[in-house]
């Protein structure tokens, strides 16, 4: 550090002209022994890297005895997930790798060298162990990148490089929108064994100190922990270290997106019920209603892969699509009931308790009954009796031989067929009208089971989301 100070003396002051020169040669000697400090630092910087790889190869494995496993420490930094592709089954994540070896070739004393204990070259010059990534998904890997590597004098090399990855992952979508994954990294050497070359993990978990905020995944952990595999291919142990990342998916732009407009069609099915029959559109409802669900079925299905795992949204959007199915073709039903025709039977009897006695209090429709304008029963049996409706009994022995008398019968034959005709169009329309009601509850009573059916199933699903 130089201190200015002014020209007297003091600082901030005026300085003589004896003191001057005085404190001239300081800042020279100084200003010397700085440059001559850092020319001297570099040359033993180039002494040392000239001495050290003088005779070094970078080939072979720098143990001073071949039959000593050489210790690599690994550390993993997650730094981003960048992509994870459900579909292929490939997580794109953006990591910090960090390895540290000591290389006992590389060795030497910092004080022949003006104190130099560190040097950072390009890793290139140095043997580097070869640890990738078993699973690895990426068409053009290139292996890792060429930065520099630090080499401490008691020959201990951290090499550090930064690393974009495609990993296979097993994505298991039974749960989603609401699942949570895990996938692996695998680390370890290609053609070292157990023997030659063993790997540990710097850490129980990778550092998540630097991570990136996912808008997708949220990252639960990711432990760390060494395996030793022996593979059917060679007798000898491979060490790996594996990292297992733990994601859970953020599922707030599903559910906004693909589960509630669901929900809301779903809702839409049972109201198909509740529609007069005369509308004419109970089934073109239930039809756009299917529709509505085929696409949300196929975006879906866009973006799954084509696994036996059906999603939780999968199974919910078949569901739905049965239970509007069932609900079309019960539609269909009650809508041939209700227009059911003057050739239809009479209701059943059972038809009469179960459907409009219990079931029309049960779904409070309340205006099933006989209408107030029809005659009771009774009536109706005494209006049955041959020329009831003139209130004449004909006998046995009635005499038409009198003009007058051959008018009357006349007479009250027509009346009494009117009559007939009468009492038929009357009992077609109470038989006609008792169907209709009987579809009006039947309406009714499916409108509230499918209700409840979509609720329950509403309900479910958003379950799985607590």
């Amino acid at each position: 550090m130089f201190l200015v100070v002014g020209e007297t003396g003091v600082p901030g002051g005026n300085l003589s002209r004896h003191g001057e020169h005085e404190r001239e040669p300081l800042y020279n000697r100084a200003a010397h022994m700085a440059v001559t400090g850092h020319c001297a630092h570099g040359k033993y910087a180039q002494k040392l890297l000239n001495d050290l790889f003088a005779n070094y190869s970078s080939a072979l494995r720098p143990v001073e005895d071949t039959n000593k496993e050489l210790n690599v420490t690994l550390q993993v930094t997650l730094s981003q997930i960048i992509d994870m592709d459900e579909r292929n089954q490939i997580l794109t994540a953006y990591l910090w790798i960090r390895r540290v070896w000591v290389d006992a070739l590389l060795r030497w004393d910092k004080d022949e060298y003006d104190g130099l204990d560190t040097i950072r070259i390009p890793s290139s010059y140095v043997w580097r162990p070869d640890i990738v990534l078993y699973n690895n998904a990426d068409d053009h890997f290139t292996g890792p990148m060429d930065t520099n590597v630090v080499i401490q004098h008691d020959g201990q090399i951290t090499w550090d490089s930064p690393a974009i990855t495609k990993s296979s992952c097993k994505v298991d979508v039974s749960f989603f929108p609401f699942d949570a994954q895990q996938c692996r990294f695998t680390y370890g050497s290609w053609t070292y064994n157990g023997n030659q070359l063993d790997i540990l993990n710097a850490m129980d978990s990778a550092d998540l100190a630097d991570l990136v905020e996912n808008v997708e995944w949220e990252v639960l952990g990711m432990p760390a922990k060494k395996n030793v595999v022996t593979y059917g291919c060679c007798a000898e142990p491979y060490p790996d270290v594996t990292y297992t990342l733990m994601l859970k998916r953020k599922a707030s732009f599903y559910v906004f997106n693909l589960l509630i407009p669901c929900v809301m069609i779903s809702f839409l099915a049972p109201l198909g019920f509740y529609l007069p029959a005369d509308s004419g559109e109970k089934v073109s409802l239930g039809v756009t209603v299917m529709l509505a669900l085929t696409v949300f079925q196929l975006l879906v299905a866009e973006i799954m892969p084509p696994s036996e795992n059906v999603p939780l949204i999968g199974k919910y959007y078949i569901a739905t699509m049965t239970m509007i199915t069932a609900s079309t073709a019960l539609t269909i039903f009650i809508m041939n009931i209700h227009h059911c025709g003057p050739d239809a039977k009479p209701v059943p009897k059972w038809a009469k308790k179960v459907i409009l006695q219990y079931l029309a209090h049960m779904c409070f429709v309340y205006e099933v009954g006989e209408n107030c304008m029809s005659p009771p029963p009774e009536d109706m049996d005494h209006m049955t009796s041959p020329l009831g409706a003139a209130g004449i009994k004909p006998t046995s022995n009635y005499r038409v031989y009198c003009s007058g008398q051959c008018a009357e019968n006349q007479l009250l034959r027509n009346i009494e067929y009117m009559a007939n005709c009468y009492r038929d169009q009357r009992a077609t329309q109470r038989r006609i009208g008792e169907w209709k009601k009987v579809a009006k509850v039947l309406d009714r009573f499916f409108m509230w089971l499918f209700f409840i059916m979509v609720f329950l199933m509403s309900l479910l699903i958003m379950g799985k989301a607590i």
